[in-house]
């Protein structure tokens, strides 16, 4: 019986140290997959803001501005459609936007709009796309434009507007 144990011993010590068919090279998968997307950049929670500036009380005449101040700029993956849409304000009426004086008695409507010509009105709750040249310095294109009628009472007048922005 030892001899047969002794057998089977040298055989199996004659297995181990054979070599086996193992694999030293083979190969494994790698991918990523990149969404499109876009980066607000700036960290500020305001977009920007439109001054008509100062002027008097008897002023007649039509002011302009553009959306400036500490503004944010987007980031986008090149070929991202952009887009925005701005509410009616605090103070809309009849699909019209209005500043209204800080004693809440009286208002000043204004129109914004997406170029500098003005003649592209952004409606109350209206998706437009933002064009742009250089997909990581995006701003938003709005322009303000209202009428003075020469018989406001004096204050100031103010609104806030809610900018949405989807890509």
């Amino acid at each position: 019986m030892r001899e047969g144990l002794a057998g089977c011993l040298v055989g199996l010590g004659l297995l181990l140290a054979t070599p086996l068919d193992a694999a030293t090279t083979s190969t494994f998968q790698v991918s990523a997959q990149i969404v499109a997307g876009c980066l607000v950049v700036g960290g500020v929670t305001s977009y920007g803001v439109l001054i008509f500036g100062t002027q008097s009380a008897l002023s007649t005449g039509i002011l302009s501005t553009s959306l400036g101040g500490t503004t944010v700029t987007f980031q986008c993956t090149p070929g991202v459609t952009l887009s925005m849409s701005l509410d009616g304000g605090q103070n809309p009426a009849s699909g019209t936007r209005n500043l209204k004086r800080s004693d809440g008695t009286q208002v000043l409507a204004y129109q914004l709009y997406r170029d500098a010509a003005y003649t592209q009105a952004l409606g109350i709750g209206q998706s437009v796309t933002v064009s742009y040249s250089d997909p990581m310095a995006i701003k938003l294109p709005v322009y303000g434009r209202t009428q003075l009628s020469g018989t406001l009472p004096a204050g100031t007048y103010s609104d806030v507007v809610q900018v949405t922005v989807s890509w």
